[in-house]
């Protein structure tokens, strides 16, 4: 296992070189892409206020206890495993089921290099090992703007979910 050190020194590294700044939901992130082409509101679903771009990605880096708060868009969104340790997506499938995603690159321990999580599915992140980090890319199809983005509420989210309080109360606000 590598050293606590190490493991800090990389993770200040990779915020400096790749120009991270804080994400609102968590941890930091950086846009890397963004398309040129558009779709029209006229085509898109109902639920898009606005033309959007055909897609966008960023890379997003959660360390230690940090973790991505529950939340949703209105799009599909792919997440990518690019390095550090294992990364822990919650995903609240229904009134009974929260699946979890493991995103990371031990193949045999059963983690997986992308996920997807479908549009309007509320969705939280952690990394597994807290004296470490995790860095991913996450491409979001039609590209994400800000009005896409809903933060969970922890006592509407209890409401709608009462038997997922515990991870919903951890990775709340």
């Amino acid at each position: 296992m590598k050293s606590l050190n190490f493991m800090m020194k990389k993770f200040k590294y990779l915020i400096d070189i790749l120009e991270l700044k804080e994400h609102p939901e968590g941890g930091y992130y950086s846009e890397l892409l963004r398309s040129n082409e558009i779709i029209k509101k006229k085509s898109l679903p109902s639920r898009y206020k606005n033309n959007r771009c055909f897609f966008t990605s960023i890379y997003f880096l959660l360390y230690e206890d940090k973790f991505s708060a529950f939340h949703k868009l209105k799009s599909d969104e792919i997440w990518h495993f690019c390095e550090g340790t294992r990364l822990l997506i919650h995903i609240i499938e229904n009134k009974n089921s929260v699946k979890t995603i493991y995103l990371g690159n031990d193949i045999k321990k059963g983690d997986k290099y992308t996920a997807l999580i479908k549009a309007g599915t509320w969705f939280a992140a952690e990394v597994e090992n807290k004296t470490s980090f995790s860095l991913v890319g996450c491409t979001v199809a039609p590209g994400f703007e800000y009005d896409d983005f809903q933060l969970g509420k922890r006592d509407r989210l209890i409401k709608l979910y009462p038997k997922h309080r515990k991870i919903i109360e951890r990775l709340t606000r």
